[in-house]
């Protein structure tokens, strides 16, 4: 039977426990298992090769996504890791321009040296991509929408392009949720995903996930999962799967609340530039209605002034926090410059407009009003409370 998202979230991997009949799994927090006989374990023999806390929580988040197969990891950082992990050196993989800073920063600090080749390109015009692959492309690596300018990116075209090399697309799906973009179905062979932000919600813990169909491939990946041992612990994977509940009810509420902050920002004399797939001046707004089902949380915007009246601003705040990260329940402001994307080359940040005027938000779910108001009084200059 074909689920709607709101039950597969609430359903998906939650089988009841065989023993007690708990509605719940329970937290298998053990790092190992009693055998019959060397060598003749039950299931799991070690819990860096498989954990029935975590198994629980792929099959989920693998329903959620459309895929076949889902690996958790430590980190997100530590998925796109065991991606890399598949390439030989003298490879070279074509990555989005605007791409997450740490992502940026694992290919060209600690990957590029081991005769990886790292290109990074504006992926919204597929001439630029076409021209530059080669027999040597094994990747490209997408993020849609990015981090932070918000472009939106033709994951079908792009699985074309890499069809005809003979490539992998990846298409790191944060930002949009699997609620509201699967990008599998639209041709991408690897799906990942920070479970640190909208899969878990609550901004109290760390994880990552990819997401696939290919049986062999799957395999390699699982390989490295278990050789490398960037695994999540059951702890953090009960909550994740405890937070998957909630994912349809919360990512309807971010991107309900992202548009009511991104229209009241748009006719604001304060703002010079508001940034939102869901605004229809947005250049991707067409492209986002066609291959993603909701808009998502993140607005991003220019203040009027320098740096100063960015922290200024950040400093009125009293309901939004200033912090890095984003996907939890509560709102979050975060200056890319000199956070999240610190890292990036300033020559790709001045080319991207990453600049000292654009400030990211992830907005929350809190009451819209309440959201409004206190960015509202931020930005005339006056406490919340005034």
């Amino acid at each position: 039977m074909d689920f709607k998202d709101l039950t597969v979230s609430v359903h998906g991997g939650m089988e009841a426990e065989k023993v007690t009949g708990a509605v719940v799994p329970p937290i298998f927090q053990t790092s190992t298992y009693a055998q019959d006989k060397p060598g003749h374990a039950k299931i799991y023999d070690y819990s860096r090769g498989g954990n029935p806390t975590r198994a629980a929580f792929e099959s989920g988040l693998a329903r959620l996504e459309n895929a076949a197969h889902s690996l958790a990891f430590a980190s997100g950082l530590a998925a796109e890791q065991a991606i890399i992990q598949l390439l030989e050196p003298g490879d070279e993989v074509l990555v989005c321009d605007d791409v997450y800073g740490g992502t940026g920063r694992l290919f060209r600090n600690l990957y590029a040296k081991y005769g990886l080749e790292f290109s990074f390109l504006d992926m919204c015009s597929p001439d630029i991509v076409e021209s530059k692959l080669s027999s040597r492309t094994k990747l490209l690596w997408v993020e849609t929408p990015t981090n932070p300018t918000l472009k939106i990116i033709d994951i079908a075209r792009l699985a074309e392009y890499a069809r005809a090399v003979n490539a992998l697309l990846v298409v790191d799906n944060t930002f949009a949720s699997p609620i509201f973009q699967k990008p599998l179905s639209l041709g991408a062979d690897i799906v990942i995903h920070s479970t640190t932000k909208y899969i878990g919600g609550h901004s109290d813990l760390i994880g990552g996930a990819i997401m696939l169909n290919d049986q062999r491939l799957y395999e390699s990946l699982h390989f490295i999962q278990f050789a490398a041992g960037a695994i999540p612990s059951p702890f953090e994977c009960f909550l994740l799967h405890r937070s998957m509940k909630t994912l349809a009810l919360r990512m309807r509420q971010h991107a309900s609340n992202a548009q009511t902050v991104a229209d009241f920002l748009s006719n604001h004399p304060k703002i010079c530039e508001v940034i939102y797939p869901g605004l229809s001046e947005h250049p991707g707004h067409e492209l986002a209605k066609k291959q993603m089902s909701g808009f998502s949380g993140i607005v991003s915007c220019r203040l009027a002034g320098d740096i100063g009246e960015v922290e200024a601003f950040c400093s009125r705040l009293s309901l939004v926090t200033l912090a890095e990260s984003l996907g939890g329940v509560e709102s979050l402001v975060n200056h890319p410059e000199s956070m999240t994307h610190a890292s990036v080359p300033k020559s790709l940040r001045t080319k991207l407009g990453i600049d000292s005027q654009l400030i990211r938000l992830s907005v929350g779910i809190e009451d819209s009003n309440d959201i409004v108001a206190d960015l509202d009084a931020a930005l005339s200059s006056k406490t919340a409370a005034g």
